[in-house]
């Protein structure tokens, strides 16, 4: 029933989405459009409502699955270093590469999500201290090196300004011809659902997962592989959007259990709402006027976080 309130948050948010602009286009107008009005649903927010779910969707799926890998409520790509280390890998790449085009870009910025993501879970394999707070802590003091670094070498080849779209998410200049890119989550996401029982058992621990008889380093790569994906296209295509990897799963997870494949289509469908909501509310805070996406989700998000730190024990 959840599903079914969820879903139809999604269709009211996502025809809202259609008709929140500078230029006024009402649901009456839909049945006589001009043509300034059509081009600006075909090309400006279509493509900004199609990169709104596939982003809140996808980068809700990895939040879990890095959750359900590490065994840690408090891991997403934000907590982790791995969307840091996707911003550094985009700036490397403006760096030494900056002939090559999207496909280019994601391709550097994947090597570097991917070796960001690899080098806080051998981090999480050397710490003892197993604490549920302390290992996002680690992360996110990881991902502020990573973070820092990036800003220094902006700063230092002048190329601050070029990194700033993709340092805080925006939506704003998504349209078509520039949006494309973000359709690689999609069948990511599909491979998330079809592993879905593979990463469950992987959550429980190498030992137990090895006598189930499932190859765990394979199952784990694969799931970083995955992550490191996902995280590299979105914040090619719209830029960081901290939080939505960690708080959306959690809320799915308290109202409805901590199994992988039933959270799913849970967690994708509030994703997409929640990303949505924000989107939303950052057009019509300061109208005409636009928050960025990623101001508005850290806030909001950094808020939830805040709430489930202090509720933790109760929530174990």
């Amino acid at each position: 029933m959840k599903k079914i309130y969820l879903a139809a948050l999604l269709i009211a948010f996502s025809v809202l989405s259609l008709f929140i602009g500078v230029k006024s286009i009402s649901i009456t107008d839909i049945f006589h459009l001009t043509g300034d009005q059509w081009e600006i649903l075909w090309i400006s927010r279509i493509p900004r409502l199609i990169s709104i779910i596939i982003a809140g969707v996808s980068m809700s799926i990895v939040g879990l699955i890095m959750q359900q890998l590490t065994r840690n409520k408090f891991v997403s790509p934000t907590t982790a270093g791995t969307m840091d280390s996707a911003s550094f890998g985009i700036m490397v790449s403006m760096l030494l590469f900056s002939s090559v085009g999207p496909l280019g870009k994601m391709s550097v910025a994947f090597i570097f999500s991917l070796t960001g993501t690899f080098i806080f879970m051998k981090i999480l394999d050397r710490v003892k201290y197993k604490d549920t707070i302390f290992i996002p802590l680690v992360g996110l003091m990881f991902g502020g090196i990573v973070s820092s670094a990036t800003t220094f070498f902006a700063y230092k080849y002048d190329l601050i300004q070029s990194m700033s779209a993709w340092l805080y998410g925006d939506f704003s200049m998504i349209m078509q011809g520039r949006y494309e890119l973000i359709y690689i989550s999609v069948p990511l996401v599909v491979a998330a659902y079809l592993y879905a029982n593979k990463f469950t058992v992987a959550g429980m621990g190498e030992e137990f997962a090895v006598n189930l008889g499932l190859n765990y380093k394979q199952v784990v790569n694969l799931g970083l592989v995955l992550v490191a994906l996902v995280t590299s296209v979105v914040v090619l295509t719209v830029g960081s959007i901290p939080f939505i990897g960690l708080i959306v799963p959690n809320l799915v997870t308290m109202y409805l259990g901590d199994n992988l494949k039933n959270n799913l289509s849970h967690t994708a469908l509030l994703g997409a709402v929640f990303v949505l909501a924000c989107d939303i509310l950052g057009r019509v805070v300061i109208y005409p006027y636009e928050v960025p996406i990623g101001l508005t989700v850290g806030v909001i998000g950094s808020g939830i976080f805040l709430y489930m730190l202090m509720r933790r024990k109760s929530y174990e």
